[in-house]
């Protein structure tokens, strides 16, 4: 069976929406008539581009994050409890409250009751699910260990998600003030301050250089601000042309891994991310070869995410983990010797475990930092452009005066 979406009439004349499933588009058809329903249009989940917050589906459906965690959290208590992942697709889909979300848990059902597996049937909306959650579900799927690893996946999502709304929540307050500071100054040079200095010029006072700089920033503005803004404009297209060419961003991931000061940051974000994800899927009980293509697909930087796969090819041809991640030269020693001390132990999965929250930690703290910094930060460029504004309107002021005098 296939998902529908449908715009229909019902006999007072009031329109209805929403998603059915049926073998066919007449089928569908026929059972909103059966409904009493008078349909206007009847199309595949797939054909259509509805909106929504994330964006990210290769068919152009889109789910909000909060409807992402939930619904992962659904499937995992379903699947877990021994419910058939196409029920389980059913009755999460009956559940949620988002139409959007309604037709990509039916689009993924019709697929996977027309023979798919469950991760080949989210693979075709890779862009919503990310690749660490098709990576886990694939490993949990292989290794008949489903349940556990979406538990685990759905603390994953949930996790993430608090820690993207925390980010974002205490970036909105700098952000904000550097808008208007930025347009603040943007009116004093455009408006304020070629008026201040036809004062002065009419009087004939011989103007400090600080003040000569800053009519020149004004005029440049005043003449050229718009050819600015669109230069601009054209740059974020060209980057954004540029990132989406495998080879450019290849190059701008390892500047960033070799590059002080993204180094630490991105080291520290990608290793914290490759030992949460290995930890959860090997105390899931997935083989550790495919938790470490698993945990390799979940590292966005291109250049390390390049270097955990070698760790996984040479683990497979019977070299330890921590060997061959010490090979690698990208994780921090710590994680290294905590992995040598689990192999030797026994106990990979919990010391993964341990040296995963560790990881997160030092990651939590470090960001804590720099958003504490952005704001002072902010602050003090824009208080010191200011004061340079004062001072270049000032002088002139001081020098009438010892005219007069």
């Amino acid at each position: 069976m296939a998902a529908f979406l449908f715009k229909a009439v019902d006999p007072k004349g009031r329109n209805s929406s929403g998603v059915i499933e049926a073998n066919s588009a007449a089928a569908a058809r026929q059972n909103l008539r059966d409904r009493r329903l008078l349909p206007l249009s009847v199309e595949p989940t797939n054909a259509r581009q509805p909106s929504g917050t994330v964006r990210q589906s290769n068919r152009g459906t889109r789910i909000k994050r909060r409807h992402l965690t939930v619904l992962t959290r659904q499937l995992a208590t379903l699947i877990g409890a021994g419910v058939r992942v196409e029920d389980a697709l059913k009755t999460v889909s009956d559940q949620t409250g988002d139409r959007n979300a309604t037709s990509l848990l039916l689009t993924i059902r019709s697929s996977v009751l027309d023979g798919q597996s469950f991760a080949a049937a989210l693979d075709s909306h890779s862009q919503v699910f990310g690749n660490y959650y098709l990576a886990s579900v694939r490993a949990g799927e292989a290794s008949g260990h489903l349940g556990a690893v979406m538990d685990q996946l759905a603390d994953f999502v949930e996790r993430r998600g608090k820690n993207q709304q925390t980010v974002q929540l205490a970036l909105l307050y700098p952000a904000l003030l550097a808008f208007v500071s930025v347009g603040v100054i943007v009116a004093l040079l455009v408006f304020v301050v070629p008026d201040i200095v036809r004062v002065f010029t009419a009087r004939g006072a011989e103007l400090p250089f600080l003040t000569r700089m800053l009519i020149g920033v004004s005029d440049a503005v005043a003449s050229y601000g718009l050819v600015a803004l669109a230069f601009l404009g054209g740059l974020v297209v060209l980057w954004g042309w540029a990132m989406r060419q495998p080879t450019f961003r290849l190059a701008f991931h390892r500047w960033m891994a070799r590059t002080w000061p993204m180094r630490n940051f991105v080291g520290k974000s990608n290793a914290a991310q490759f030992a949460g994800t290995l930890a959860t899927l090997i105390v899931s009980r997935v083989p550790l070869t495919e938790a470490l293509a698993a945990a390799s697909s979940s590292i966005s930087n291109l250049h390390i995410r390049s270097l955990t796969e070698k760790v996984g090819e040479k683990v497979r041809e019977g070299t330890s983990l921590s060997v061959a991640m010490n090979d690698a030269a990208v994780f921090p020693p710590l994680l290294v010797a905590m992995v040598a001390s689990g192999e030797a132990g026994g106990t990979l999965g919990t010391s993964l475990t341990r040296a995963a929250n560790d990881q997160a930690r030092d990651l939590d703290a470090l960001v804590a930092a720099l958003v504490a910094l952005v704001e002072p930060a902010i602050l003090l460029i824009m208080g010191g452009i200011v004061m340079l504004l004062v001072l270049s309107i000032l002088l002139p002021i001081v020098n009438l005066n010892n005219l007069v005098l």
